[in-house]
């Protein structure tokens, strides 16, 4: 009598929880039920890709300040002025220049040199 009990009771026990877990299932697969679901997974796959991208900003902001301070640049935002050109690195030893002749035209004497006196 003992195990007729124990088996019944399994047994009602057993067709319990299937039903519930049926009855689950098709609340799962009903119109209503998938529509909310795929909201709630647009909004998560929102947040993801939300959160990728400022990740991305983050990385992207941290690599440049690696590049300028590895480049020796300074901020983005700060303004560096030029040095000063070395004028006297860049001209040549010696001056050609061309004076005016008697009739005032440029060159009617020809170049002269570190003297003054006409180069030949």
């Amino acid at each position: 009598m003992f195990r007729r009990a124990f088996w019944f009771t399994t047994g009602a026990a057993a067709g319990v929880w299937a039903t519930n877990k049926v009855h689950r299932k098709l609340r799962k697969l009903q119109p209503d039920s998938l529509a909310a679901q795929a909201v709630e997974k647009a909004v998560e796959t929102g947040h993801r890709l939300r959160q990728f991208s400022l990740d991305v900003r983050t990385g992207m902001a941290d690599r440049e300040e690696q590049l300028h301070d590895a480049l020796g640049l300074g901020a983005p935002d700060e303004v560096r002025r030029l040095p000063a050109p070395r004028r006297a690195a860049l001209e040549p030893q010696y001056r050609t220049t061309r004076s005016t002749g008697p009739n005032g035209l440029t060159g009617s004497n020809g170049p002269t040199g570190p003297t003054g006196k006409e180069d030949h």
